[in-house]
This record gives C-alpha cells, sequence and structure tokens, in this order.
C-alpha cells in the first residue's frame, strides 16, 4: 500500500471542490483592487522554472519598486545582486513567471502568474534610476492570472507579529555559514563585520 498521492483525481477526493470564492478571484489581468496591492508593496518573491530547475529569488525595495505599466504588464527592475543571475538564465529559456506579493502588516498577498521577458531599453531603465544607480535589467512581466490570497497563512505564522520575531543572534551568522561552507578557510569574522557597510553601499 503506498501513501503518495498520484493523480488529480486522488487530489480531487482529498480535497473536494474549491470554494466559489477562490474561483472568482482569479481573473487575467490587474484591477484596481490588485494594482493597489503591487503598488503598496516593497517585497516579492520571484519564482521561475528552466532547464536547470526551479528557482524562488527575493525581491524588494521601496514600496511601489514593481511598477504597474498597464493592467496587464509589470515592470521589475533587476537589483545588484551575487551575480548568479539564476532566475533570469531561467526566464531566457522559458519565460513562466509567478510573483508572490506581500505588504507589511496586511494579512492578504497577490498572486500574478504571466510570462516574462527581460529588457535593456534604456528608457526602462532610466524609469528606475535610484541614488543616479540604474538596473542592469527590468522584467518585463505580461500578466496571464491574477489572484490575492486570504490571511490565514500569514495569521498562522505571526509572521507580522513583534512578539514573534526571532532574535538574530540565535542563528548562525552569514560569516559563519560561509566559513562552514568555505571549509574554514573563509574569515566569517570579518565578513560579518563589514556586512552592514557592504550591504549599504550595495543596494543599488
Amino acid at each position: 500500500m503506498t501513501f503518495t498521492v498520484k493523480s488529480v483525481e486522488q487530489l480531487e477526493q482529498i480535497y473536494g471542490e474549491p470554494h466559489e470564492r477562490a474561483v472568482w478571484k482569479e481573473i487575467d489581468c490587474l484591477n484596481s483592487d490588485y494594482q493597489a496591492f503591487v503598488r503598496a508593496s516593497p517585497f516579492a518573491v520571484l519564482s521561475s522554472v528552466g532547464a536547470g530547475g526551479t528557482d524562488c529569488s527575493p525581491k524588494g525595495d521601496a514600496a511601489g519598486f514593481v511598477q504597474v505599466l498597464d493592467e496587464r504588464t509589470l515592470a521589475l527592475p533587476d537589483r545588484p545582486g551575487n551575480n548568479r543571475i539564476d532566475s533570469l538564465k531561467n526566464i531566457v529559456t522559458d519565460p513562466r513567471v509567478s510573483l508572490l506579493f506581500l505588504v507589511p502588516g496586511v494579512g492578504e498577498t497577490l498572486r500574478v502568474n504571466g510570462r516574462a521577458e527581460i529588457s535593456i531599453d534604456p528608457e526602462l531603465l532610466e524609469r528606475f534610476e535610484v541614488r543616479g544607480k540604474l538596473p542592469r535589467t527590468v522584467l518585463i512581466v505580461h500578466v496571464e492570472a491574477a489572484y490575492f490570497h486570504c490571511s490565514k497563512a500569514l495569521v498562522r505564522s505571526a509572521l507580522w507579529d513583534p512578539q514573534k520575531h526571532v532574535d538574530r543572534a540565535s542563528l548562525p551568522s552569514a560569516g559563519d555559514m560561509h566559513r562552514r561552507l568555505s571549509g574554514g578557510t573563509f574569515d566569517g569574522a570579518q565578513y560579518d563585520q563589514e556586512a552592514p557597510e557592504r550591504v549599504m553601499k550595495g543596494l543599488y
């Protein structure tokens, strides 16, 4: 006997039909309500898939950093990072992406599915100038589906509850993790000491 679910039919037997509200809240564009969530969000998670597998990447900046070009199009700047460009590599081979938008203090989240392309249009890059710095590329997302999630996940996780915030010192530091991953050759203490200044200098 196996306890692994292997078919859609099995899933439907376990879960039944989706609630009516869960169906009607999915639309093929960003209405005014959904656009409001995008403009208020300083943080989103970008999901992509490609020949090398799947990828999930955090994206963040001042609220409204993802611009609504129109009800079916979003633009997302790619700020300085580690240059792995895993998501971008996926997108050039498979344009399917998903975005999950979070708004601090708000329980509902917004998910957007669509197809993306990578632009180096100078005029588009200039729209995202911050502190005299331009992003290297801008991701254009053509919206195919958008819908909001209810607050249950964030309520269960108590994500916005300050009393549940974790003391950073209770977890391994970035320097400690680098040191162990390098087999002890990396100077983790110096890395941690320089981190605050390094992060601020490299934001844009």
